[in-house]
């Protein structure tokens, strides 16, 4: 059974909490990226998304230049590195989300989406699950 380690992209792409909302849209739109992993020192400790912004920020009529503590996710499910690739699709159905941190400890080593267990050849199978129960309706927003 293959392990996150294998398919996760290490190098991402983070802010910080002295980055603002407006900071973090502007680097999603130079990353070609949909949610910024936000870190302290290596550290994770929190999650910002398009939706984020949309929701949290315009739709609050929050301006673009608030933390990012106003808009971000702090409460988070994670991924491990040795955590196998079925147990992360497994997690990511659960809690209906499409992207998973990656952290030893609570230092951030990379990020797996559900498009890399496609991209690397997982079972369809594990795939279409997650997909499905992602694209439920449901009460979990991330």
């Amino acid at each position: 059974m293959r392990k996150i380690r294998e398919i996760m992209t290490s190098d991402v792409e983070t802010c910080t909490l002295l980055d603002n909302v407006f900071e973090v849209a502007v680097k999603m739109k130079e990353w070609n990226v949909g949610s910024i992993p936000i870190v302290d020192k290596d550290q994770l400790v929190g999650m910002i998304t398009d939706r984020d912004i949309v929701i949290r920020g315009i739709a609050e009529k929050h301006p673009p230049s608030s933390k990012v503590e106003t808009v971000m996710s702090d409460h988070l499910v994670t991924a491990t590195p040795d955590m196998s690739t079925k147990d992360a699709t497994r997690l990511m159905a659960e809690h209906q989300i499409r992207r998973l941190p990656v952290v030893e400890g609570d230092k951030l080593v990379g990020i797996v989406a559900l498009g890399d267990f496609a991209v690397n050849e997982m079972t369809d199978e594990q795939a279409q699950h997650a997909l499905s129960e992602i694209s439920e309706p449901g009460s979990h927003m991330q």
